[in-house]
């Protein structure tokens, strides 16, 4: 068994360090919240003071944060992961940063005689917690090959895409047909609705057609009542179609679904729904057509 280290315990980096403690594996954990680790202490998770003490004690080092802001701040400094890097350790990033970003950061570890791959994943927590996650993977072939079997104990399908920052390419392409699913499933619900169809049977019929994707199945009943705690809230899915706006302008993609939908994620972040899941799309758009949640 691997000695691991996770920074960023967050909704879904903590259900990942459940699975890789389950699996065997030591794991030494770090978050700014010290809180959120609580329950992965009890599990057996060794708490670390900071992320160069993670990266220190771990051969191989696994990262989830916001952004890429909050990427830098846990990578550099006198208390950052590279401070505790050594050659052969290996930095597996799953946050969904720009990809210019994460390879700047790869080129700062391999500069240690380390080296990095972004390994973004595509699910929720409960995709997660079924063992159905699907992990995509950047970076030098021969590292790719040596956390093959580590990245299978958090989720089934993992799939190499190629050099750095192209499986954050992949997840970002990913990521926006997600919202754009969302928007499209809540015009369809709300054209029953104002028909005269009772909101719960649009979601049973809707869930249950061929518009029915694995997303449109777990997230389409928010629609009916929001989870208390977001899976991926207006935040952090604005992040991701943002990064797509600006992957597409790079390579002239058209991208006008991704433009219109980001719009009501703006519109949310208006009406101060910024925590809430992204699914609160529909609530903006059920505010455009008169009626209530």
């Amino acid at each position: 068994m691997a000695k691991l280290g996770f920074i960023g315990l967050g909704v879904m980096g903590s259900e990942m360090v459940l699975r890789l403690l389950d699996k065997g594996h030591t794991v030494s954990g770090y978050n700014r919240t010290q809180s959120k680790a609580a329950r992965l202490i009890e599990k057996g998770m060794k708490w670390a003071a900071s992320p160069k003490e993670v990266a220190a004690a771990s051969d191989f080092t696994f990262s989830m944060v916001t952004n890429s802001a909050a990427l830098g701040a846990i990578v550099d400094g006198p208390e950052g992961i590279l401070a505790g890097f050594a050659p052969g350790k290996t930095l597996i990033d799953m946050s969904t940063v720009s990809p210019e970003f994460s390879r700047s950061v790869a080129a700062k570890v391999r500069a240690k005689g380390a080296d990095m791959v972004d390994a973004p994943v595509s699910g929720s927590v409960i995709t997660l917690q079924e063992g159905k996650l699907s992990v995509m993977v950047g970076g030098r072939k021969e590292t790719f090959d040596r956390i093959n079997s580590l990245l299978h104990d958090i989720g089934p399908k993992v799939t190499y895409v190629g050099d750095n920052g192209l499986a954050l390419v992949m997840k970002i392409a990913t990521n926006l047909s997600l919202a754009v699913q969302m928007l499209a499933f809540s015009e369809g619900v709300l054209l029953a609705e104002k028909n005269g169809i009772a909101r719960e049977v649009a979601v049973e019929v809707l869930t249950n057609s061929a518009i029915a994707s694995p997303m449109v199945k777990y997230r389409g009943p928010f629609v009916l009542k929001l989870p208390a705690e977001a899976w991926f809230n207006v935040n952090m899915m604005q992040k991701d179609m943002l990064l797509a706006l600006d992957l597409g302008r790079s390579v002239d993609v058209p991208l006008p679904t991704t433009a219109i939908t980001n719009e009501f994620l703006t519109s949310a972040r208006g009406m101060g729904l910024v925590e809430e899941d992204f699914a609160v799309v529909f609530d903006v758009l059920a505010s455009m057509s008169g009626v209530k949640r």
